[in-house]
């Protein structure tokens, strides 16, 4: 069975993301991710929405707050059946137990426990940011991996991070712990304010598990011929 890249979603209203999904085959199954721009102006009902429609949801708010709030959080979040959820690994691992433990609390009896995954650092961060901004010294590279043990440690599935920091994350983890990658831009694409980019392909090789793409296909002219492109080319089926 051929994975699907995960689109994400963001536009700022219920109505912009009807008019976009209109330009897909009303079978069509796909996997979206939900951000904070949508989710804060929709609220939970679009989530419950795009489910109805058939499609699987990454509900990607990454919690950062005491362990108490964001288990409570999580209890709320896993009632509306996403697929995928986030925290800020940042937030220590009694958080991320405790994001954990929510989900499981949430989940409907017999339903599967949604993903749960935490951000290492922003793909948008550059190392001399990091050293700036956060006062890490260490090399990017070596913050992310210290962040993706940490969440294997805490019992989540995964991270999200760059590809190009996923085959380290598996050496350093296991090959079925999660590197879920944004920043995915098909050859030639303007790489916008993300600073660590691939292709669908290179993502592939590198180990991605689920890759996440935003503007080249929310802005293409033919949002569906370029899913069409970039699901194939992740499949590995280009020719």
């Amino acid at each position: 069975m051929s994975q699907r890249p995960i689109i994400a979603l963001d536009f700022p209203s219920k109505k912009d993301v009807a008019n976009f999904l209109d330009k897909f085959p009303e079978e069509e199954s796909l996997f979206v991710k939900v951000g904070m721009e949508l989710f804060y102006q929709e609220g939970p009902e679009i989530v419950r929405w795009l489910k109805t429609l058939g499609h699987s949801v990454f509900l990607d708010l990454k919690l950062h707050d005491i362990p108490n709030t964001v288990e409570k959080s999580m209890i709320g979040l896993a009632k509306l059946g996403v697929d995928i959820t986030n925290v800020h690994a940042a937030g220590g691992i009694k958080m991320m137990e405790a994001a954990k433990s929510g989900l499981k609390k949430g989940t409907q009896k017999g339903a599967k426990v949604p993903i749960l995954i935490a951000v290492t650092q922003l793909t948008s961060t550059s190392e001399q940011e990091m050293h700036q901004n956060q006062l890490i010294e260490v090399p990017l590279k070596d913050s992310v991996i210290h962040y993706a043990k940490c969440t294997e440690k805490a019992g989540l599935d995964g991270v999200v991070c760059s590809a190009l920091e996923a085959k380290d994350i598996h050496d350093a983890t296991s090959e079925a712990f999660i590197c879920l990658t944004p920043g995915i831009r098909p050859s030639g694409s303007d790489i916008g304010d993300q600073q660590r980019v691939v292709t669908p392909i290179d993502a592939r090789k590198i180990g991605s598990t689920y890759i996440v793409v935003g503007r080249p296909i929310t802005q293409a002219e033919k949002p569906y011929v370029a899913y069409q492109q970039i699901k194939n080319e992740w499949n590995g089926e280009t020719k």
